[in-house]
């Protein structure tokens, strides 16, 4: 079994939160100075362990094992969500750092947005592997602030860095470590989870159009009140999703804009952002043609009209069944009948990566599922234990576990 140094693991952990620390969380928009410090500090515990260090034009940071291989890819992000949690992506990527300091043939990458800050988002592990184009970057904003992303790159000293691509051939797998950002795990007492799938996020724009006029003159016969028709609709999905959706299938309505947005006028437009997540293609089609039959009904009826726009559809990831039965392997031994199979609810860096070479992931507990929040947080020994098993179903997975 290798040797993980769990002390320095939790130290490393504990000095990552200290940039950008927001109360008990963190606060790492991508390419701001807190997150260009935190690649900073990243690259020089990379060369502390012996990796070569770099980091790209996208702002990928990469440690390159020396020796010789078979190799594998480990890591995650360290940007954070806007005021969020100190866990989500660092603890994936502060666990590749631990499997190279234990002797492991790991590569350790860093990948850049995944939590979406710019428009895209996985704006790193989409550019690794060479679906990330010069138009795409050239078209991206700050979720934010509305900064184009040449304007962003350039501002952290990235421009004109060359985005690196891995060569598959080089790595056998790649491992993700995540908190399990839910509570599964936790309302069980159970202890490590090996995930068994990715979900994708299928993204959707609702734009609705009505006529923006006087509150007070206009009377409710005569009105086109685009902001009540956008809540009748979100309304009839939230009716008709559960008799279609599967069991572990979301949907999430994160942000609803009425202009001009002033209390004594009627909205004249409603634009929202809505979003569905599976980890099987069947259901999200499933999703959407109810969604598109619902968005037609609400146009029969309404007064106002509604657009729907698709902004992206990922793709659900399948985690290799050889690396879950080496994880889940490792889990036994080290946490006898304190772990099982599960889907990620969430999308990672991981789903992209599993396009080019195997790909599988594991979970620790979320105290009170609590993620994206500065109040996330996970015991110390599960943080211990989760990448003692991922150091050691990493190593059976090298040995060629079946």
């Amino acid at each position: 079994m290798p040797q993980v140094d769990t002390a320095r693991f939790l130290q490393d952990l504990h000095d990552l939160r200290k940039i950008g620390a927001f109360k008990t969380g963190v606060h790492r928009p991508t390419y701001s100075p807190q997150d260009m410090e935190s690649r900073r500090w990243l690259m020089q515990r990379m060369e502390e362990i012996g990796l070569e260090a770099s980091i790209d034009g996208i702002g990928n940071v990469f440690g390159r094992h020396r020796g010789p291989g078979p190799h594998l890819l480990v890591g995650s992000h360290i940007e954070s969500q806007n005021e969020a949690g100190w866990l989500d992506g660092a603890l994936g990527v502060v666990a590749g750092l631990a499997l190279a300091r234990a002797g492991l043939p790991v590569d350790v990458c860093a990948f850049a947005d995944e939590e979406g800050h710019f428009e895209g988002g996985f704006l790193g592990s989409k550019s690794i592997i060479g679906e990330l184009s010069e138009e795409d970057i050239d078209r991206s904003r700050s979720r934010n602030d509305g900064t184009p992303l040449r304007e962003a790159l350039k501002a952290a000293g990235l421009a004109g860095l060359p985005r690196m691509q891995i060569d598959p051939a080089r790595y056998k797998g790649f491992f993700e470590m995540h908190i399990e950002q839910g509570t599964q795990l936790e309302r069980g007492g159970l202890r490590v989870g090996v995930v068994t799938g990715i979900v994708a996020i299928w993204q959707w724009r609702l734009i609705v159009t009505g006529q923006q006029d006087h509150a007070g003159g206009t009377t409710m016969a005569e009105r086109k009140d685009a902001g009540l028709t956008a809540v009748r609709l979100l309304a009839a999905i939230d009716r008709e999703f559960p008799r279609i959706c599967g069991e572990r299938s979301t949907w999430t309505t994160g942000r609803i804009l009425l202009e001009p947005g002033a209390p004594s006028i009627i909205p004249g437009k409603a634009d929202v952002l809505f979003q569905f997540r599976d980890v099987s293609m069947e259901k999200l089609q499933e999703m959407e043609a109810t969604l598109r039959m619902l968005v037609r009904e609400s146009n029969r009826r309404e007064r106002c009209h509604t657009e729907l726009i698709s902004i992206s559809k990922a793709t659900p990831a399948l985690c290799d069944p050889v690396m879950m039965r080496a994880l889940g392997g490792a889990a036994e031994a080290l946490a006898p009948g304190a772990w099982q199979e599960m889907p990620s609810g969430a999308g990672h860096d991981a789903q992209y990566l599993a396009k080019k070479m195997p790909a599988a992931m594991l979970f620790t507990p979320s105290i009170g599922g609590i993620s994206h929040h500065w109040a996330e947080d996970t015991k110390e020994e599960d943080l211990a234990l989760g990448v003692q098993v991922l150091a050691e179903g990493a190593a059976r997975y090298l040995a060629g576990a079946k």
